[in-house]
Parts: structure tokens; sequence; C-alpha cells
């Protein structure tokens, strides 16, 4: 081979090379199996042939729970709510720890309703904001209430009061609880 095809070969390899080179970033080239790059699954929301109800969406298999989620096997009724009473038992003990934690709790989710001293004047009740006065946490009644019957409360609400339950951990609610038990009820 000569000077002259050497160079040639080169001259066309650098030709080759730098026309592959794309200027557009964006654009990912060639695609060798486009059935898997480009899927042709469904929206989710969409309509599906394949199925009776032409859903593409499924409902989960009955009796499915999410990870991490403990079922309340309570409904809201005066009838479930002394039954919790009677069957659930507060698992933890009142502990400076376990006190003081049910006091962050209680200041942060309780404390604008039933107020600093759980006797329902709190901040939305007294400027007026709210105008149906939250419950005494502090009367007879509710130190009477066993602490079951109060974790049902604080899930599922009462009365004028929204469920804390999709708010509250199970375990903070319980610590809430004897917060108010151990330390507003005195």
């Amino acid at each position: 081979m000569g000077k002259i095809e050497i160079k040639h070969i080169a001259l066309l390899l650098l030709v080759v090379a730098f026309s592959s080179c794309n200027s557009k970033k964006t654009d990912p080239g060639y695609t060798y199996f486009p059935d898997m790059a480009y899927s042709r699954a469904y929206e989710t929301y969409s309509e599906n042939t394949n199925f009776a109800d032409n859903k593409t969406l499924r409902e989960p298999v009955e009796g499915t729970i999410p990870r991490g989620y403990t079922p309340f096997p309570y409904e809201k009724t005066e009838e479930d709510m002394a039954r919790a009473g009677k069957e659930l038992v507060n698992p933890y003990e009142p502990t400076a720890e376990i006190l003081e934690r049910g006091a962050l709790i209680y200041q942060r989710n309780c404390k604008q309703c039933h107020g600093e001293k759980g006797d329902g004047q709190g901040h939305l009740y007294t400027s007026k904001r709210y105008p149906y006065p939250p419950a005494s946490l502090i009367n007879e009644k509710m130190v009477a209430k066993p602490q079951g019957e109060m974790f049902h409360q604080v899930t599922l609400g009462y009365g004028i009061m929204g469920a804390q339950g999709p708010i509250l951990r199970p375990e903070d609610r319980w610590k809430v609880v004897l917060y108010v038990k151990n330390e507003l009820q005195k």
C-alpha cells in the first residue's frame, strides 16, 4: 500500500467517525427493538377491550391490604366504641419518654381545638374561627372513659371531630391517649 491509499483510508475513517455524531443530544439514534422501546401499554384510565368491564385499572384482590397498614376492626358507632373500650388495651406504659411524645403529638394535633389544658378552649374556638365548642378532655365523663374508647374516638373521629387515624400512626394515638389520661386529667 502506498502513502496515498493510507491517507484515503484514514480520511474515510475520519469522515465516517464524524458523520456518526449527531448534534441533537436528545435523539436516541437507532432503535433495534422498537416493540420493546415503545410499549403498546394501555393508559391507566383508558378503555381496555381485554376485560369484560372495559377498564384497564383493575380492582385489588378482595381482602388485600397495603403494606404497613393495620386494619382497624371497628366502625364509627357507639356500640363499636364501647366494644373498643372493653377490648383495646394500651400497649404503652406512661414513662417519661412516652408521655413526652404524647405531649408533642397533643401540641401539634389536638391543642388547637381542645386547648392547652384540654378544657375545650383551644385557639380555633376562642378566636371565634370555629363556632362549635370542642369537647373538654378533663370533665368527669372523659376521666371515666376507658383508653380503648378514647383511641377509637381519635382513630375514627367523634361528633364534629374528624378522624385522626389517617394522620397519626397507631402508636402515636396511644401515646396521646396516655398523655391525656396521665397529665391533663390529673
